[in-house]
């Protein structure tokens, strides 16, 4: 499952939200900081997102539980938050989950404990 170039070029809109972001606040704040932070900047962009959406987790097609993605742009691009000194492969993993259940090719996974932006963001790419 390869992301269209709509979402690729959703995908470069977005990623200038929270450089912009990191780039006044810098490192050091709370997740839920960097989220409303991002929301106010998304929204000056006119990027369309909803904050907290939750998606349900199904095993073996029984609905067991709900978790909440930090934010979906457009409908379609996953965006998951972090501020953790490093990122983790159970990081990507979650990301991957969310890819799954929102049947979606294209993540963000960003972390805003880095000292420049690009060097906290990672695209990740659902495979099948």
């Amino acid at each position: 499952m390869e992301p269209d170039t709509r979402l690729e070029r959703l995908a470069r809109e977005t990623i200038g939200a929270p450089i912009e972001v990191h780039r006044d606040l810098g490192p050091g704040f709370l997740e839920s900081v960097y989220e409303a932070a991002l929301a106010i900047e998304l929204e000056r962009r006119h990027l369309p997102f909803q904050r907290q959406v939750p998606v349900g987790v199904a095993y073996k097609g029984v609905a067991v539980g709900e978790h909440r993605l930090d934010l979906l742009i457009g409908e379609r691009l996953v965006v998951e938050l972090k501020t953790v000194d490093a990122l983790l492969p159970i990081h990507k993993a979650q990301v991957i989950s969310y890819l799954k259940a929102k049947n979606s090719p294209l993540g963000l996974l960003i972390n805003f404990k880095v000292d420049a932006l690009r060097k906290g963001i990672q695209r990740i790419i659902l495979t099948k």
